[in-house]
């Protein structure tokens, strides 16, 4: 069976959660593509389903927060070498959600906080790299 992203390009979406004090939420992955970095809750997107429901399931799904609105914010295409993967991610905005963040998924996350723009962990992943250097715009 053929994967996306390994076999051929994949198609994520990603979301990139802003509080009203201006700290973006990120997520410590533990599997490939770059595991142990940094990144914003995302995923691939599944057949027939549109990549800002992608992103909206996909944030709920790893925190446990409510979305309640998206604005799309930039299209990066990540060819990472190091893990062979290929993908093409639809990167939205909100800061439009309810309720407090928690880890739900440990098998995929191991970490989860918020972070200053200006003071961000490393090693931080490609795409939320380019999601921020959209944002900062």
């Amino acid at each position: 069976m053929s994967k996306p992203g390994v076999d051929f390009p994949g198609v994520g979406a990603g979301l990139v959660i802003q509080r009203d004090d201006g700290k973006v939420l990120l997520c410590r992955r533990l599997k490939a593509p770059e595991a142990g970095f940094w990144n914003i809750v995302g995923g691939k997107v599944d057949h027939m389903e549109s990549s800002a429901e992608a992103a909206c399931r996909e944030a709920e799904e790893e925190t446990g927060l409510s979305i309640q609105a998206v604005e799309f914010l930039c299209l990066a295409e990540e060819r990472i070498a190091a893990d062979n993967q290929h993908w093409l991610s639809m990167i939205y905005l909100t800061r439009a959600f309810s309720g407090e963040p928690s880890l739900t998924e440990p098998d995929k996350l191991s970490d989860l906080g918020w972070f200053d723009l200006d003071h961000l962990p490393s090693p931080l992943s490609v795409f939320a790299v380019e999601a921020f250097r959209h944002l900062k715009r």
